[in-house]
């Protein structure tokens, strides 16, 4: 894509202020002092209305989301087991998760305000929309638009916070009495669902592309609605184990298996659609096509947006324009990263099985602890810098990352190694450019998958395994995901039993989807927090003198895990202005 120019959208009376410059669809159009009455009398002010709705789409996964004015900061990967967080000199939100001090007093309000602002801007335009210079069929697809961002944004307010208030179709205005009673768990869910079902029906399947590449159709309505439903089935709400009234408001009362069975049928109907597969591109160094998805480059213009992974293999993505934001965020010092992005765990490196598709204990693996970076499953090349891991270095082309400490080709350790660049022996490989470093002037696409179909894949086999057990349709879907990864053989034993496919199931999601803020929920819904987040957290010490290497698991962090943490605080701002919002347990 090309990009069109920045372009501001100030609307004063109705409180929109469009802060991001997108490309395509995100265009915005120069305005001053409009009104509400003028923005939908006018189709261009009208579509610059439901793109603006768009730009904050990406705010719970982004990977920098701690960040704020005062400092850099990783996302939902440095707040949990995947990565240590950036040693920054203020109290970041990932600090506090880490640490078991999150309260609703530090606590950002940004996952309660920035949905609820959004969902207020559906409203208006939903309201609006029948009256709106568009065309019939432009209308219902606005509508249908609109429709999968208001269920998009309850459903981060779910998966911070349990049931929350639901305004409907209402407008408040700032002399009415808003209503703050929180609906429960089950019709959050149900509203959720709704709205997806109704904004499926008045959007194609296909997914849109060209101008309107970014935007969500039928299929990331279905994908949303498999997501929310997996999540409901899981141990944390399905059968809620807090006392009354949280019993309603942070799950069900009561547990169902059925449940499983709809969060297998909604995953089965993207499945059904046609519309999405998995890429495999048949390079094995490159990873069967998992490199594409993430920022990869072989010369032509924003290959992101036209790869045939991005085409097929995902369903959703948050559109960015060129820069090397990312790229800076997680690469080394020496190519100009910051690391602000967090520097994996080695339990997080150790979940990568070996190209074999044998776990790394299993004897007959082939791992070697003294060369234990050798034969390992692809996705580890795809999201791991380890030590003499190559990377682009500004005019020197590919070069090694020297992690070590000690001297190697006679090359001493430098600014890269550990305890002076990263403080676990790693950094992030995925979500950048593979062929430029962080330096500026150098742009490249900062657009990243927001559902992907291997999600898809994923919550089919969790939920199909759950409710039937480990059937030939759960290998068969888990098998997909490893064939492309190029696990050779990608197989999986025969005869698991069901809590076996279970960890096999959740270990893929962990290595298939890190980084890209699945594991803080998972961890969370599957209800085992308590033991992922509550450890003492590893890094690798690697010293090199000459031709001798010695690798020593070192300790980290201690991680402090509080059972109030399995969801957010609602911020104490809230909570004080609304009597009657109850505040979640243990804060």
């Amino acid at each position: 894509m090309k990009t069109k120019g920045q372009i501001l959208l100030i609307i004063l009376t109705i409180g929109l202020i469009a802060s991001c410059s997108k490309e395509d669809f995100l265009d915005q159009t120069v305005t001053t002092d409009l009104n509400e009455e003028t923005v939908f009398a006018d189709s261009t002010y009208t579509t610059a209305f439901l793109s603006d709705i768009y730009t904050q789409i990406g705010f719970s996964s982004d990977p920098d989301r701690f960040s704020n004015i005062f400092a850099q900061a990783g996302g939902l990967q440095t707040a949990s087991d995947e990565a240590e967080l950036f040693n920054s000199p203020s109290i970041t939100a990932d600090l506090q998760f880490v640490t078991g001090t999150m309260n609703s007093i530090s606590v950002t309000d940004r996952p309660w305000s920035l949905p609820y602002s959004n969902i207020r801007k559906v409203n208006q335009l939903l309201k609006n929309l029948p009256n709106t210079p568009l065309s019939d069929f432009r209308k219902q697809r606005f509508e249908g638009e609109a429709r999968f961002l208001r269920a998009w944004y309850y459903a981060n307010l779910l998966k911070h916070y349990g049931g929350v208030p639901i305004v409907g179709d209402t407008l408040y205005t700032a002399e009415d009495e808003i209503p703050a009673i929180r609906n429960t768990y089950a019709e959050t869910v149900d509203y959720i669902i709704s709205e997806c079902d109704i904004a499926a029906g008045l959007l194609d399947v296909v997914k849109p592309a060209g101008r309107q590449y970014g935007r969500a159709g039928a299929g990331a309505c279905l994908a949303l609605k498999s997501r929310v439903l997996l999540y409901a089935a899981s141990p944390l709400h399905n059968g809620s184990f807090y006392a009354d009234p949280y019993n309603e408001l942070l799950g069900y009362p009561n547990t169902d298996q059925d449940r499983w069975r709809l969060a297998m049928e909604a995953a089965q109907e993207v499945m059904n659609t046609g519309a999405y597969q998995l890429y495999f591109d048949n390079d094995t160094e490159l990873g069967f096509g998992f490199y594409a998805i993430f920022n990869a480059n072989s010369g032509q213009n924003d290959v992101y947006a036209s790869s045939q992974e991005i085409t097929v293999g995902t369903i959703l993505e948050k559109q960015a324009g060129s820069g090397a934001q990312l790229e800076q965020l997680f690469n080394p010092p020496s190519r100009n990263g910051t690391g602000a992005g967090g520097y994996p765990y080695q339990q997080t490196v150790e979940a990568f099985q070996m190209e074999n598709g044998l776990d790394i204990e299993n004897p007959s693996s082939g791992y070697n602890p003294n060369n234990p970076y050798e034969n390992r499953d692809p996705r580890f090349y795809n999201s791991i810098v380890y030590d003499q891991k190559l990377l682009a270095n500004g005019s020197q082309a590919f070069t090694p990352v020297n992690i070590f400490l000690g001297s190697f080709n006679g090359v001493p350790s430098g600014q890269d190694a550990i305890y002076s660049g990263t403080p676990t022996g790693y950094y992030i490989m995925k979500f950048r450019n593979r062929n430029i470093s962080g330096t500026d002037g150098i742009g490249t696409s900062q657009e990243r998958p927001l559902i992907r179909y291997a999600e898809i894949l994923l919550n089919f086999a969790e939920a199909r395994n759950e409710y039937i057990g480990p059937d030939q349709e759960v290998y068969d879907a888990i098998e997909l995901i490893r064939e492309r990864a190029g696990l050779m053989p990608y197989e999986l034993p025969t005869g698991l039993s069901q809590d076996e496919m279970r960890e096999v199931i959740r270990n893929e999601r962990r290595v298939e989807l890190m980084f890209e803020g699945h594991r803080f929920w998972d961890v969370r819904r599957w209800n085992i927090a308590s033991e992922t987040e509550d450890r003492m957290m590893k890094g690798m010490e690697i010293t090199r003198n000459g031709s001798s290497v010695e690798y020593d698991e070192i300790d980290v962090r201690q991680h402090i895990f509080r059972e109030a943490q399995y969801f957010w605080p609602i911020p104490y701002d809230e909570i004080a202005k609304s009597p009657e919002l109850i505040q979640n347990p243990n804060y």
